[in-house]
């Protein structure tokens, strides 16, 4: 059974669902100037807003206009909490200002008043995917050890502001991303450059910057709980050769285990030689980094994967990492392969890893939802996975006594595609009247799952 005080939400960003881009004194973020796309055609980076160019975070689902009519029906799903992040750029618009912007903190006043006023607690992710384009442009983004002293700023500001609001905090959103997807983290690696060590170099200044926003949390408000956020996967080994079986080992060491490693025992883990990276580490910062440890791991886990040591064999996609086809799994339409069980897999490595508390602040199923003839989307698709996960991730807790913090489903109401830019991939119980090229209503309107989702809060996981 689960605690009595689990949390139970859903989880969105910033960038994928505020809109308002240019209101109120925000500045660009990397996320304003990275195009649509779709599975087959990847978003383009722009450097600088084109006309003839369509931008869906822009106006997203409207949320900064619409945050108190969501805020209800999130209430009304029953959530204990609600994962979002601060838009970096609403608090300084550039990034490296002397003072924040006073209109971009007041934004987050209400919002995280509106969410309290319900008994829904917020949960912060500090940085997720929306560092100001200033930063990137004026000084290389994360490759830059100035990015230190930027971020930690901007922290310090967020845990002053709302210290006594906001308790749960995430210092970056899937840090590991910042070696697979660079841009988008924020590091830019120019033509010629080895991507290699400087995506690594950038990695390790937001260790850092990680390690001290911790230290300044824990400072400010003893009671704040600060966690890393890792994006999980699963890797089978394809056959029972022992090379498979240490190709599957190394899958899952080097693409999250490693990065946990950092973030929770506060030093580079022996294996990391083996990356052939030579890093510009200094003494304070492998202080910071012992000094700096998380409180609890969060985590988004969609998928699993296979592995082998030989080349060749059907790829699939999951969230922005990849692997062989699992012929024992079905997929979902965007192909990422469907594994609740991959989920106790995770979940037992990474706390007997760690014995830290765990997180569950993404998990959830993307699907072009339709309107039928009666005016209803019957998402038994979406409650089929949800359940299945909801269900590993019970049994794992109850037969091995992990301790579990929470669950919020990504993401409870449809918001903008990080991956793709799309619309039709739809992942929310809440339905927004809006299509890929930016046309609709923005109205709201209540999936199958959200009764379903409803229920199973209600009832605390009991009834599934």
């Amino acid at each position: 059974m689960l605690k009595k005080e689990f949390l139970w939400g859903g989880a969105v960003a910033a960038n994928q669902c505020e809109g308002a881009y240019d209101e109120d004194g925000k500045g660009l973020s990397i996320m304003d100037i990275i195009t649509a796309g779709s599975q087959d055609a990847p978003r383009q980076v722009t450097l600088e807003i084109k006309d003839d160019c369509y931008y869906p975070n822009h106006e997203a689902i409207d949320f900064y206009h619409h945050y108190q009519e969501d805020i209800e029906l999130f209430a009304q799903m029953g959530f204990k909490c609600f994962r979002t992040s601060i838009a970096w750029t609403r608090i300084f618009p550039h990034g490296d200002e002397d003072e924040p912007n006073e209109a971009g903190l007041a934004f987050y006043d209400r919002l995280f008043k509106a969410l309290k006023a319900k008994g829904i607690e917020p949960v912060v992710t500090i940085s997720h995917y929306e560092m100001p384009l200033d930063l990137v442009k004026k000084y290389g983004g994360w490759s830059n050890r100035r990015l230190i002293d930027f971020y930690t700023k901007y922290a310090s500001v967020l845990f002053h502001r709302y210290k006594g609001i906001v308790r749960y905090w995430m210092t970056f959103n899937e840090i590991n991303s910042t070696v697979k997807i660079t841009m988008i983290a924020g590091v830019l690696i120019k033509p010629g450059e080895n991507q290699k060590q400087i995506a690594y170099q950038a990695l390790h200044h937001q260790f850092v910057a990680s390690s001290k926003a911790v230290q300044l949390a824990h400072e400010i408000d003893p009671d704040n709980k600060v966690g890393c956020m890792v994006m999980t996967t699963v890797g089978y080994p394809q056959t029972s050769h022992p090379l498979d079986a240490l190709a599957a080992q190394e899958y899952l060491r080097d693409g999250t285990l490693f990065f946990c490693d950092v973030q929770c025992r506060g030093y580079y883990p022996g294996y990391f030689q083996n990356y052939h990276i030579e890093l510009d580490i200094t003494d304070d910062d492998l202080k910071n980094l012992k000094a700096g440890t998380v409180d609890y791991i969060g985590f988004s886990y969609y998928s699993s994967q296979v592995v082998s040591h030989l080349d060749g064999g059907e790829k699939v996609k999951g969230n922005i990492v990849d692997g062989l086809k699992n012929p024992y799994l079905q997929a979902s339409e965007w192909g990422w392969q469907i594994d609740p069980d991959g989920l106790k897999y995770l979940m037992r490595i990474l706390y007997e890893r760690y014995q830290l508390p765990l997180f569950i602040v993404e998990n959830g199923l993307g699907y072009d939802d339709q309107i039928n003839e009666n005016g209803e989307i019957i998402d038994d698709y979406r409650i089929d996975y949800m359940r299945a996960h909801i269900q590993a991730m019970k049994d794992i807790v109850e037969q091995e006594g992990i301790d579990l913090m929470g669950y919020t489903a990504w993401g409870p109401i449809d918001i903008v595609s990080a991956g793709t830019g799309e619309m039709k991939k739809r992942y929310g119980m809440i339905y927004v009247d809006k299509d890929n090229e930016g046309h609709g209503s923005l109205k709201r309107m209540k999936k199958k799952s959200f009764d379903w989702y409803r229920q199973v809060i209600l009832s605390n996981g009991e009834i599934l």
